[in-house]
C-alpha cells in the first residue's frame, strides 16, 4: 500500500491537501520545512511505522543542488542554493512544478538504477497522457522531448538517494511553471540542452491540478510493481 500525501499546493487540487495536518501554512511548501518532513517519514517507513508513502506537492520558488554541482552551475546572479544529499545537479523548483519524493523501501538485492528507470517511464506516460511525448536520453537522468531537428529539452529532473534500504528525493515534472530560471544556472550541469514543461510543449496551460491524479496512479503502480518480491 501507498500513502499519497498531497501536501501544498498554487492553486486548489482534486480531492485537496493536507498541509494542515503536518503543520504547514497553505500553498507551496518551503524547502526546508519539507526536507525535514521528508526526513521524519523516511525514517518511519524504515522502522516499519508507515507504509510506502509518496509526497506529491509544490516548492515555494528555490534552488538546490546535488552532491556534483560545481561552482560555475550555481545562479549567475548570487541567489541562495540549498546544498542536499541527493544526487544530480543544480536545479530548480517552485509554484506549478509537481515535485514527488517517493518514501519507499526497496527489495534485496536493492535495485536503485532500476528504480530510476522505472520512475522515468511512469512519468513519460504521465506526458503521454495529456498528449505530450517524451522520451529518455542515453546516459542522461530524466524526462526529455526531443524534436527532429531541435534541442532536447528536460521536461522533468529527477534526482535519487537510497539510505537504510529507502528511497529519497525523487522528481520535479515542469508543468505550468516559469522557465525563465534556467538561464541563471546551468540546470541539471547540462549546458547543451533546454528545459521545457508541459504548457510549453503543448501549447496550452496544464498546470499541477491537471496531472496530479494520474501521477498518484501511476506511482501507486510502480511502487507496487518495485516492492514485490524479488529472486535473489
Amino acid at each position: 500500500m501507498l500513502d499519497v500525501i498531497r501536501l501544498g499546493f498554487s492553486e486548489p487540487v482534486p480531492g485537496g491537501d493536507r498541509h494542515e495536518e503536518f503543520g504547514l501554512p497553505p500553498g507551496p511548501v518551503d524547502y526546508r520545512a519539507a526536507w525535514a518532513l521528508q526526513r521524519e517519514l523516511h525514517a518511519e517507513v524504515v522502522a516499519g511505522d508507515r507504509p510506502d508513502t509518496l509526497l506529491l506537492l509544490e516548492h515555494r520558488s528555490v534552488y538546490t543542488a546535488g552532491k556534483l554541482t560545481r561552482d560555475h552551475e550555481r545562479p549567475r546572479d548570487g541567489a541562495e542554493v540549498i546544498d542536499i544529499d541527493r544526487g544530480g545537479k543544480i536545479t530548480w523548483h517552485g509554484p506549478q512544478q509537481l515535485v514527488g519524493y517517493p518514501l519507499v523501501k526497496l527489495p534485496i538485492p536493492i535495485d536503485v538504477v532500476g528504480f530510476v528507470r522505472d520512475l522515468e517511464r511512469t512519468i513519460m506516460g504521465v506526458c503521454d497522457a495529456v498528449g505530450v511525448p517524451t522520451v529518455t536520453v542515453e546516459g542522461r537522468s530524466g524526462v526529455w522531448v526531443t524534436p527532429e531537428g531541435e534541442e532536447a529539452r528536460k521536461v522533468c529532473a529527477i534526482g535519487m538517494r537510497v539510505s537504510k534500504r529507502a528511497t529519497m528525493h525523487g522528481f520535479a515534472l515542469n508543468c505550468a511553471n516559469d522557465l525563465s530560471w534556467a538561464h541563471n544556472v546551468i540546470p541539471c550541469g547540462i549546458d547543451d540542452a533546454g528545459v521545457t514543461s508541459l504548457s510549453q510543449e503543448a501549447g496550452r496551460r496544464i498546470a499541477v491540478a491537471d496531472v496530479v491524479d494520474l501521477a498518484a496512479e501511476a506511482m501507486t503502480e510502480l511502487v507496487a510493481h518495485r516492492t514485490s518480491a524479488r529472486p535473489v
